[in-house]
């Protein structure tokens, strides 16, 4: 049914329902979506929460992940996409757009429009894709802060410390991090960048207890690893981030092409999502029939008082 009909809408607030999907046995599988599509289509599939990763959502702006977009930006797309699916949105929240009070800002910002989760981590800008070198860590105690500050300001909003430690300082130094981050009151540890099973076993074992989540994401310093085996591994979550914007760039990329080379997009025609498939998935015949079952407003007669 249409978002628009008050009690189709969920009567908990966003944060809870993460920790509800968290407290569930079996890893939490968090595809990234990059807009309200992409939500709508992994919903489809049958999962029950997503992932908005920076990342995907500047590229898709046209831009790099560098920490240039503000906190009123990511919001537009954190309303977007929980308007459409109703699901628990896990977002990123880079190194929190600045200092405390910037963090404290952005958690109720994200928690306004909609948003169940957020990471934030410890890099300094201009910050980068975890995946890359030559990082630039901010001070444990300056990160801890941030984390103190989110968790004072949130009312719901599920709270993830991300390091970025193990490239530069190795398992040790993300373990102290990740210790401290809790103790600031962070609900989970996400340690980005591992390159190895034994790096992800590691980092679990050490850190008993602790919500631990794994980012599987292409191209980066991650082997392949399953949703399965992370959970195997010692991990509560998972993330793909970008994967659904890396297909349907490729995708674009081969559409436009084909126009600029034939004139005409027929060659492509077969892998299009058809005017039927996208109807249904934005269920346009529900909005259709909503609009016709609301009783047209009866203005009274003229001559009354």
């Amino acid at each position: 049914m249409p978002y628009l009909v008050a009690s189709e809408l969920p009567d908990a607030p966003a944060g809870i329902r993460f920790r509800e999907l968290l407290e569930r046995n079996g890893i939490l599988q968090l595809p990234g979506a990059h807009n309200g599509m992409a939500a709508l289509q992994a919903k489809a599939a049958g999962f029950e929460g997503l992932y908005l990763s920076g990342a995907a959502m500047t590229a898709s702006m046209g831009i790099p992940d560098l920490g240039i977009i503000t906190v009123d930006e990511v919001a537009f797309f954190i309303r977007q996409i929980a308007r459409a699916s109703g699901l628990p949105l896990l977002v990123d929240g880079d190194t929190g757009y600045g200092e405390a009070l910037n963090v404290m800002h952005m958690v109720r910002t994200f928690e306004d429009a909609g948003a169940g989760a957020v990471h934030i981590e410890d890099q300094l800008l201009p910050k980068k894709c975890g995946h890359l070198n030559d990082k630039r860590l901010a001070d444990a105690h300056d990160m801890a802060a941030k984390v103190a500050a989110a968790a004072k300001a949130r009312r719901h909003l599920y709270l993830i410390a991300r390091t970025d430690a193990a490239a530069s300082e190795g398992i040790d130094g993300a373990v102290a991090r990740a210790k401290l981050f809790m103790e600031a009151g962070a609900d989970a540890i996400f340690p980005e960048a591992l390159n190895s099973a034994e790096m992800f076993r590691e980092f679990a074992r050490r850190m008993p207890g602790v919500p631990l989540l794994a980012n599987m994401t292409e191209f980066g310093k991650t082997p392949f690893f399953t949703a399965s085996e992370f959970e195997e591994m010692g991990y509560r979550m998972i993330i793909w981030p970008v994967s659904s914007l890396r297909v349907a760039n490729k995708a674009q990329e081969k559409l436009y092409a084909t126009l600029k080379r034939d004139g005409s997009a027929e060659a492509v025609w077969t892998e299009m999502q058809t005017r039927g498939e996208l109807y249904d998935t934005i269920g346009l015949h529900d909005y259709e029939a909503l609009d016709a079952s609301i009783v047209k407003t009866i203005l009274p007669n003229s001559g009354s008082r």
